[in-house]
């Protein structure tokens, strides 16, 4: 069974998507993580009996700091930690802790569109002021820079004939709740491996 951990900021709509699709006889969410007490996923995930926990947020006082977190995600055995629209970048000791363990899903087609300042809505206008004819979403390996982890899987959308950023936020976020679990599927199930500095997803079973 592989035991996950999510971290999340907003509304938890790809963290909703990763219950509902992994194969629960072969993954499971065990904690949910937050830097924002008041944020719906957290409300979302207590209302599913998950352990949640807030970190670094000096406005609520049972905060952990990084290095609390990590103690609890290691106390928990949890083998994978998986970012979904989580705004804060990890602390390098939780990166090491956990190398090759933590994922990533990003709102675009890495390398592209990445880095610092690169995240929700940010990203999505700096693909239509390009004047970019597809977008996508992006599940990758998070080491100790912004969006450089290696690739795992990527999916792409058309947005030749949107009319705002808007448009393509709504496109794109329809391909992260299906790119994300399947990353998780495939990891739970052994698919991934890295090779040569990339990396190789076999078929799921039954794909």
């Amino acid at each position: 069974m592989l035991k996950i951990a999510v971290f999340v900021s907003g509304k938890g709509s790809n963290l909703q998507s990763l219950i509902e699709k992994i194969d629960p006889k072969k993954a499971k969410v065990l904690a949910v993580v937050s830097n924002k007490s008041d944020c719906l996923a957290i409300s979302y995930s207590e209302g599913l009996g998950i352990d949640t926990f807030i970190v670094d947020d000096k406005h609520f006082s049972d905060s952990l700091s990084s290095d609390e977190i990590t103690d609890v995600l290691q106390t928990k055995e949890i083998d994978l930690i998986v970012l979904a629209g989580y705004l804060k970048k990890l602390p390098a000791s939780m990166v090491d802790s956990f190398e090759n363990r933590i994922i990533n899903i990003h709102p675009a087609l890495l390398p592209s569109f990445g880095g610092k300042g690169m995240y929700g809505m940010n990203v999505h206008k700096a693909v239509y002021n390009s004047s970019a004819m597809i977008s996508g979403a992006t599940v990758h390996f998070v080491n100790r820079n912004y969006d450089e982890g290696l690739i795992i899987a990527q999916r792409s959308v058309d947005i030749t004939n949107i009319k705002s950023p808007e448009e393509i936020a709504a496109k794109v976020i329809k391909i992260e709740h299906e790119l994300l679990p399947y990353v998780v599927n495939c990891i739970a199930e052994k698919k991934i491996i890295i090779k040569d500095n990339r990396v190789e997803v076999s078929p799921l079973n039954g794909e």
